[in-house]
């Protein structure tokens, strides 16, 4: 107690560092001495209390890029599963992929007997439903579904265009992603990380651009140009889904909060933009060099 008096003492008294930033605090250790710890905030919290082993384990990297493309346009999702953990991990990770977007509509990682109606419902919802209520589900009417049995690692109830949703190009970037290196992952932070960073890039690449079409009044109210953002993007496919996703919930709240703020949130979503039009420049810097 006496040692971790003074840390908590000090921890307590410390200003909370900002995202990205470290603090240092000042601990006694006997038998070392005085140490110095330094403790830094995570630039951004969208992988905390997140596991992707499990949905990794339950299927295929295509079929988790057509969950991830059903749930960009706000569909309706339903997983089946034997056990609550693997129900509640793999419906916590879909819904992580989205990020720096959040699931705005229904979200039940284990519905109960007496909630099962839920999968009747005709607005969008991403729910767990254990497999012993398999029947009753799929006796349930239901449209535009996708049931994902995660047992044997197949959808049960598909649209048929799930492998259509997203740029073809980009689809494709995401699946040499996430196959690059997945077998030299040994932590579940290093997992995590390898398998939303292309996602999150889908994103950059996509409506990266979004801070540049916000227009600010005087007073710092910004004013989304939404023709003008689509038109930016100049790949026919990535506009075809951009047009798309624009209308969506997911694109809605996060451009409300945007047009409240002076300046786009400092996270990691932001970062990877930075780095990305970094890349651009260079590139073009290049390409200017060889002529």
């Amino acid at each position: 107690m006496a040692v971790i008096y003074p840390f908590m003492q000090g921890l307590r008294e410390a200003a909370f560092p900002a995202p990205g930033k470290t603090v240092t605090l000042k601990s006694f250790i006997p038998d070392s001495g005085t140490e110095f710890i330094s403790l830094t905030r995570p630039l951004d919290s969208h992988l905390e209390h997140v596991d992707f082993s499990a949905l990794l384990h339950c299927l295929h990297f295509e079929q988790i890029i057509q969950i991830f493309a059903s749930a960009v346009l706000e569909r309706k999702i339903i997983f089946l599963a034997e056990g609550l953990s693997t129900l509640s991990q793999c419906i916590h990770a879909a819904a992580a992929l989205l990020y720096p977007f959040s699931w705005a509509h229904t979200y039940i990682p284990v519905v109960p007997e007496s909630l099962l109606a839920t999968v009747c419902c005709p607005t969008p919802f991403m729910v767990g439903v254990q497999m012993r209520f398999q029947q009753e589900v799929m006796d349930s009417p239901m449209e535009e579904v996708l049931l994902v049995n995660l047992c044997e690692g197949t959808f049960l109830l598909s649209v048929g265009d799930e492998k259509d949703i997203l740029p073809p190009k980009l689809q494709g970037d995401i699946l040499n992603s996430l196959g690059q290196g997945i077998n030299e992952l040994k932590t579940s932070e290093q997992i995590n990380e390898h398998v939303s960073g292309p996602f999150v890039q889908f994103f950059v690449k996509t409506v990266g651009h979004y801070a540049s079409y916000i227009k600010r009044e005087a007073s710092g109210q910004g004013h989304f140009q939404e023709r003008s953002f689509c038109k930016a993007v100049t790949s026919k496919t990535k506009r075809r889904f951009v047009k798309k996703f624009v209308k969506t919930q997911l694109f809605s709240l996060f451009i409300q909060e945007a047009e409240k703020s002076r300046n786009p949130p400092a996270g990691y979503f932001q970062k990877k933009i930075l780095e990305y039009e970094e890349q651009k420049k260079q590139k073009k810097s290049k390409e200017k060099t060889v002529k």
